[in-house]
């Protein structure tokens, strides 16, 4: 049986480095063998692929695949800041050979036309637009940035790191894309992603659904609705998982006292700790600590 493209991949990154484009800077049409993830982290780009002509501004994401014929211009009024990526989505016997295209495909000689890779990102298992406008910017930025250092640092075993963080962006990318925004009454659209993040870093106390609603301007009843659909539980019932998962990790990984990781999650008693780990995890906090350690 064939495998899925989402089974196989291994990432290969040929280029990752944060750069500017002055003012007036334009690229004649080329075609890339690879792909290449340009973030437009400050100023403008106006592009054209094909015949589709696109603007690309702050917190925008392009996408270039493979044999996509494209131009890229910098418009006069300012610089515009572009970490960007260059990669294979397989890591392939020549992927260290093969450099970036600056080329139209006209240009290019036989063993050239041989570098083109096969464009995985335009579906059916892994779909993505030539312009992404992010719904959740930080968790993107954050590992692009984190992409970029590793490898310019080039630390033992980055090829590796990089292959991963890589892999993360990507699922980012595509739950992003997937993820429908959440109207707030406030006027502006709520991020699903927005929503995790702020229950993951609220894991550390009680979270009640109303301070939750108003926290993102949104009905109380909308908010469940919305969140269990895209993620099958209600926003609290991920809140518990995420104190859980932690209590878990502490219980395992740590010294603390059964009262001490109580405290740190913000339970109102080592009592009520107990009692919702044990409903989560069958067993009480000390039993799985003892259970965990055991090996």
């Amino acid at each position: 049986m064939e495998m899925s493209a989402i089974s196989t991949l291994s990432p290969y990154i040929r280029v990752a480095m944060d750069h500017w484009l002055h003012p007036g800077t334009a690229l004649d049409e080329r075609m890339l063998w690879d792909y290449e993830l340009l973030y437009v982290k400050q100023g403008t780009l106006e592009v054209e692929i094909g015949e589709e002509k696109l603007r690309a501004s702050d917190g925008d994401v392009l996408l270039f695949k493979p044999r996509q014929a494209h131009i890229i211009r910098v418009p006069e009024r300012g610089p515009v800041r572009q970490p960007h990526l260059h990669f294979d989505l397989h890591e392939l016997p020549d992927s260290a050979e093969v450099p970036v295209s600056f080329k139209h495909e006209k240009d290019m000689s036989p063993e050239e036309i041989g570098w083109f890779r096969d464009d995985l990102l335009s579906g059916p298992e892994l779909r993505l637009g030539s312009l992404i406008r992010l719904q959740s910017v930080h968790p993107f930025e954050e590992l692009l940035f984190r992409i970029i250092r590793e490898f310019e640092m080039r630390l033992p075993f980055y090829r590796i790191r990089v292959k991963s963080l890589l892999l993360e962006l990507l699922v980012c990318l595509l739950r992003d894309a997937q993820s429908p925004p959440l109207a707030g009454t406030g006027g502006g659209d709520v991020r699903l992603e927005d929503v995790q993040l702020y229950l993951s870093e609220n894991a550390g106390r009680e979270l009640a659904l109303g301070e939750l609603a108003a926290q993102f301007h949104m009905n109380k009843h909308d908010l469940i609705r919305r969140f269990k659909s895209a993620y099958g539980i209600t926003p609290i019932q991920f809140h518990q998982q995420m104190r859980i998962e932690r209590a878990r990790s502490l219980l395992k990984h740590s010294r603390l006292s059964v009262q001490d990781i109580s405290d740190t999650l913000g339970y109102p008693s080592i009592h009520a700790f107990s009692r919702a780990f044990k409903n989560k995890e069958g067993r009480s906090p000390s039993a799985y600590r003892d259970a965990a350690t055991s090996y």
